[in-house]
């Protein structure tokens, strides 16, 4: 009788055993990756996760920017794509368009809604439906050194453009290893540069009649000021070397007098640079006083695949919880998004934050237009060519924009 007790009792924890394991869940997220603590930061999350449910197994997947589109797309159509991911908000109407993305209002409490600043979680709201959530958000400002500004005879911070470029001419004159401005001409954002003194000339990257803004005197006019830093040698030698990162570099080897970047910069010169004198600035303003800064989201989105929904939502509503959002717009230099985020002291006694939070009444984001990151490209191009010298502003502006124009549909 011992003996069929001990079975029976083996019997049924192998039951139970077994059954534990066919519950078990896997929940996996795609993490772009912004910097070396992004990684660390969603496993810590995961672990945390997985400890307040039992059961669970959180796979956290780091992938790069720059392969992070292609990757999405290779399992996506093979049905291989996580449960989350984040991604560009900028490809997320492509993303609904496909029925990829699962909207997430079922989900969202009034509550958890009132956590977010309306501005950066309206660009994931389509025909009335919140298809993601603002895991990162940014604009972009002017980043100066003061001793080089000093040394230079440089007084006062260039306002506008055309006082940029007297600045930056002063600058660079101080010896060949310095460049008065860093221009950026390759990879992510090359286009986004170039935007910074098109709104300034009025400019508005899809017109009202629905076609490309490119090839309009605002675009020439840009154009012609890029080109004519890089001639007068007012930028460093070949931009279109030199992606955002490598410019940023410069900047932070103290070789840079002014270049254009997101707020993450004065996170890395607190870490790499704590010695290097700067300052932050608004964007320089065009002739008429117009100047634009680029307003930025990536968002994290579920799949429409995804069997774990419910699991996949309890995970989105941990880390955006106050002080999981502390830490991770802390460690990589982001606008907070969350409003009691924002108030901490931390952020809203933070000099650099402050200039880039007064820009965001001036912020343009990428239009949610399918297409968009084609248009980018081929704005990137044309661009690229008009630097290296390859072709006039207006000779490359007016085929891009017959291009751009054919993917609008016009």
């Amino acid at each position: 009788m011992r003996k069929h007790w001990f079975k029976a009792a083996a019997t049924l924890a192998a039951l139970l055993s077994a059954t534990a394991l066919s519950q078990a869940q896997t929940l996996r997220v795609t993490v772009a990756e912004y910097s070396s603590k992004t990684g660390p930061y969603f496993e810590k999350a995961a672990t945390e996760f997985e400890a307040a449910n039992p059961g669970v197994d959180v796979q956290i997947e780091v992938v790069p920017w720059d392969v992070l589109l292609q990757k999405l797309t290779t399992d996506i159509s093979g049905g291989a794509n996580a449960d989350l991911s984040i991604i560009g908000t900028r490809w997320l109407i492509d993303f609904v368009d496909q029925g990829i993305a699962a909207p997430l209002d079922e989900y969202m409490t009034d509550e958890f809604k009132a956590r977010f600043f309306p501005v950066f979680l309206e660009p994931s709201v389509l025909e009335g439906k919140t298809y993601g959530l603002p895991i990162a958000a940014s604009a972009r400002a002017m980043y100066y050194n003061k001793d080089l500004f000093e040394q230079a005879g440089v007084e006062t911070v260039p306002d506008t453009w055309e006082e940029l470029a007297e600045a930056a001419k002063k600058i660079s004159a101080l010896g060949d290893d310095i460049a008065g401005f860093g221009m950026q001409g390759k990879e992510i954002e090359t286009d986004v540069y170039f935007y910074y003194a098109f709104w300034a000339y009025g400019g508005d990257l899809v017109e009202e009649d629905g076609t490309s803004g490119l090839d309009t005197e605002a675009g020439y006019q840009a154009a012609a000021l890029y080109k004519s830093l890089i001639d007068e040698g007012a930028t460093q030698p070949g931009v279109t070397s030199y992606n955002r990162e490598d410019v940023q570099n410069l900047f932070k080897q103290g070789k840079v007098g002014m270049m254009i970047t997101a707020p993450f910069l004065s996170s890395q010169i607190k870490e790499e640079a704590p010695d290097l004198n700067y300052g932050v600035a608004a964007i320089p303003a065009g002739p008429g006083g117009e100047r634009g800064t680029y307003g930025v989201t990536d968002s994290i989105i579920m799949f429409e695949n995804s069997e774990n929904k419910e699991l996949a939502w309890s995970f989105l509503d941990m880390i955006f919880t106050t002080e999981w959002r502390k830490e991770f717009t802390s460690g990589e230099g982001f606008l907070p998004v969350n409003k009691e985020v924002a108030a901490m002291p931390e952020f809203a006694e933070n000099e650099d934050l402050k200039e880039f939070t007064a820009l965001l009444p001036e912020a343009r984001f990428a239009p949610v237009i399918p297409g968009w990151e084609e248009i980018a490209e081929i704005t990137s191009n044309a661009v690229q060519t008009i630097y290296l010298g390859d072709a006039e502003p207006k000779e490359a502006l007016d085929a891009a924009a017959e291009e751009i124009n054919g993917i609008l549909g016009q």
